[in-house]
């Protein structure tokens, strides 16, 4: 599993752009993790899946709620990643209104998980191999702070979290 003083796994997701601009086309397009976050400071939280009850009700709009704060402590991106493709991705962002505050980044394949250590197994539940739910503060790559919530709970991968340990 992945810990604190490692760097992020050199994976590609995926972002579902509305608009065209910055060499990016309408639809998918690849998000190179290890670019992405080189020079950044980046609060990144990762999730079972889109459209979920906890995910949608208390996960992305505490990031959303918290952004201004968040970049006032430094952070210059915030990524939610989640076990989805990149359509599903971005009518989420669509239904959360992320659009300029969270990069909805999708690990179609769990690539970025499976790189992470950081799988769920719910195929019992129908919903296959997920993420488990997490947040992390990253700097220049490399991660800083690492949340991992135990199972079904919500208690440590949420915004204000996050956001103490970026203050910090």
């Amino acid at each position: 599993m992945i810990k604190v003083g490692d760097t992020l796994p050199t994976v590609t997701l995926m972002e579902y752009a509305e608009v065209e601009g910055n060499g990016c086309s309408i639809g998918p397009n690849p998000v190179y993790v290890a670019k992405e976050s080189a020079g950044k400071t980046i609060a990144l939280f990762a999730l079972p899946g889109a459209f979920t009850p906890t995910c949608s009700a208390r996960h992305v709009p505490g990031y959303v709620d918290h952004l201004v704060e968040l970049k006032a402590a430094g952070v210059d991106e915030v990524w939610c990643v989640s076990v989805n493709d990149a359509f599903v991705m971005g009518a989420w962002a669509r239904d959360q209104k992320t659009a300029g505050k969270v990069r909805m980044l999708a690990d179609g394949s769990a690539d970025f998980a499976k790189a992470t250590g950081l799988t769920l197994d719910l195929t019992a539940r129908g919903m296959g191999l997920r993420s488990n739910r997490y947040s992390m503060l990253v700097k220049d790559g490399k991660v800083v702070s690492l949340n991992v919530e135990g199972p079904g709970k919500f208690e440590v991968s949420d915004a204000a979290t996050l956001l103490a340990q970026a203050k910090a």
